[in-house]
């Protein structure tokens, strides 16, 4: 068969897994992760890594013989019609099972074992220094100086995002690292990724570009990862070496669970997937960096209108199953939507010119009360270089203070209904200098219901419709409350943020750390938390708490309640604590997640071997 040869390889690392760990036992062994990388439209696929990846709470704690498989997937963003490439990951306990899923799913043979021939040359695939095993991606990693940014804990039990310099040359190195940690300040310092700070480690990640910048027009620039933009609209920002991006994070192992491409530029521009991309834009860097990697991290889609993906916790397409019920305030919002509707939306990406305004018409059925007129613009620095009419009256916009001609997003709210009938949105470029770079990007328009068939109120948890660029009907948790909706919001909303702490907590134990020692006569059982609750280096304003429960033999020992090291006679018999978090953030935990175990089990033949030496 096909897959014997990956079968044979995988199975060459045999080791075993457990929850309880007995004297010099290990406590728990660390699943295998298997990568693959698949071309659009393909049906085979390229071996990107194997190798032991920390652990993950889904995947029970068994033996190599165990079938239990977890897939997961995500893309490579390409350009138009190219297509996306498609990333597939499988994490087991079981070497062999990884093989056989992993035939199942491609159709080539996926032998790697040896030698292989590409390009006429023969290589062979060989373990890295992170104990990582290398597939067939024809991907010279570059130089890579690691920098340590912000760090709460070990690597192998935390969730580490890397930021890769990309257009930045070697005179360039130190703004690189001073971008980086602008973005990690600014991500880590509000609600978007504050609280859950100590979970995460941030690293910087230098390169060092040929040339200064990235890419536009579909051409890029002699850097690592080759950022472009597809034209010189402020949107997607690729990356022209895909291979090297997966390969340069996979080569720092543990180090980077999620890659950060920064490119050295100015203006907007960044996009999600396998990894995300962003810029050092002062104005929207961090705020599209928190949006994509919203998407990296939590099970979630988009929430603005006008996309396609409306999936994971914050979307529902059934009033009936929604999965934030528990965020509501009374059952009386329950399985009711917010009443409103989206007459028009574009998103035109066009030069503006002084010659002919760029003009759009759009019915209102005059059934809603009030209605707002979103844009986004860029290359407009001054209030004088654009005028917008709708229905022929200005609508005075004023760009964002020391906006430039970086890209911004727009408002107007009129508490007033639209008469039924025609209506039509005109943007006038009065500045003949800024032609070739003024450009609308985006015009939407929406209407609302009364206040009390559509509640705008902030921090308000319902059913609101979003439209797709399809006119499909999905719901979403709030208003205008969370950056999946808007890209200039600096957090997220309570769904997405208790999303974001069972993301990260599947992959992160709350116990760094378990000791037991002994003394004459008693053992010592001591732990290390996760700092978070009360042992935070700063504290934050949510509420939580951590407490811990030790017990023997399954009774319950009181007066070590809430302790983090106790002294206990050196008895035959199992010794266990339990923990368990608590945050107002997180309000359903039905996998678990928030809570962790440590057991022990002392033995006759322990006691003078351990205690008496």
């Amino acid at each position: 068969m096909r897959h014997e040869a990956l079968k044979t390889l995988l199975a060459t690392t045999v080791f075993a897994s457990s929850l309880v760990a007995g004297a010099g036992a290990r406590w728990n062994s660390r699943p295998y992760q298997l990568t693959l990388r698949r071309q659009p439209n393909a049906s085979s696929c390229d071996i990107v890594t194997f190798g032991e990846t920390q652990l993950h709470k889904s995947l029970l704690p068994v033996t190599v013989t165990s079938g239990h498989v977890i897939r997961q997937q995500n893309t490579v963003p390409s350009v138009g019609s190219l297509g996306n490439e498609e990333i597939i990951h499988f994490l087991s306990y079981s070497t062999n099972e990884l093989g056989l899923h992993a035939q199942l799913e491609c159709s080539n043979d996926l032998s790697f074992i040896g030698q292989s021939v590409r390009n006429g040359f023969e290589t062979q695939v060989t373990f890295g220094d992170q104990g990582i095993l290398y597939g067939t991606l024809d991907a010279p990693v570059p130089p890579l100086e690691v920098v340590g940014l912000l760090q709460s804990g070990p690597s192998d039990n935390r969730i580490d995002l890397a930021f890769f310099s990309d257009g930045y040359t070697m005179r360039e190195r130190d703004q690189f690292l001073e971008d980086a940690m602008r973005l990690v300040t600014d991500l880590s310092a509000n609600q978007t990724f504050a609280t859950v700070k100590p979970l995460l480690n941030f690293w910087a990640v230098f390169s060092p570009s040929q040339e200064s910048g990235v890419g536009v027009d579909g051409k890029a620039k002699r850097t690592p990862f080759g950022l472009y933009r597809d034209g010189t609209e402020l949107r997607g920002l690729y990356a022209n070496n895909s291979d090297v991006a997966l390969m340069a994070c996979a080569s720092l192992g543990n180090k980077c669970n999620y890659a950060i491409i920064l490119g050295n530029d100015p203006l907007y521009g960044g996009i999600g997937g396998e990894y995300t991309t962003t810029t050092a834009s002062l104005a929207n860097g961090a705020l599209v960096l928190r949006h994509e990697i919203g998407h990296s991290i939590i099970d979630v889609g988009e929430e603005y209108d006008g996309g396609f993906a409306y999936f994971g916790v914050n979307a529902g397409h059934d009033l009936s199953a929604v999965t934030w019920t528990h965020w509501l305030e009374d059952d009386a919002s329950m399985f009711r939507a917010e009443r409103s509707v989206m007459p028009m939306q574009a998103y035109p990406w066009t030069l503006l010119n002084t010659t002919q305004p760029w003009s759009i018409s759009f019915l209102s059925s005059g059934n809603y009360a009030r209605h707002l007129i979103k844009f986004s613009l860029s290359g407009l620095p001054d209030r004088d270089d654009l005028t917008i009419l709708f229905d022929g009256v200005d609508l005075r916009w004023a760009p964002r203070k020391d906006i430039g001609v970086d890209r911004w997003h727009y408002d107007v709210y009129e508490n007033t209904s639209l008469s039924a009938g025609s209506h039509e949105i005109s943007f006038v470029l009065k500045n003949g200098a800024l032609e070739g770079n003024a450009q609308l990007c985006s015009v939407e328009v929406l209407e609302y219901g009364t206040e009390a068939e559509f509640n705008m109120t902030p921090g308000h948890y319902s059913m609101f419709p979003t439209f797709s660029i399809d006119n499909e009907t999905s719901y979403r948790p709030t208003h205008d409350d969370c950056l999946m909706r808007s890209v200039t919001k600096p957090n997220f909303c309570k769904v997405c943020l208790e999303g974001l702490w069972l993301s990260l907590l599947k992959r992160v134990d709350l116990i760094d750390d378990f000791r037991p020692t002994c003394g004459h006569d008693h053992r010592t059982f001591e732990i290390d938390l996760v700092p978070l609750a009360e042992f935070r280096e700063t504290p934050v304003s949510s509420e939580e708490s951590y407490s811990i429960t030790w017990s023997k033999d399954g009774e319950v020992l009181p007066q070590f309640a809430n302790m983090t090291h106790i002294d206990v006679r050196d008895e035959v018999g199992t010794y266990r604590v339990d923990v368990h978090f608590s945050t107002e953030e997180v309000r359903v935990d039905k996998d678990g997640l928030l809570g962790a175990s440590r057991s022990f089990t002392v033995t006759e033949s322990d006691l003078p071997l351990s205690c008496d030496a």
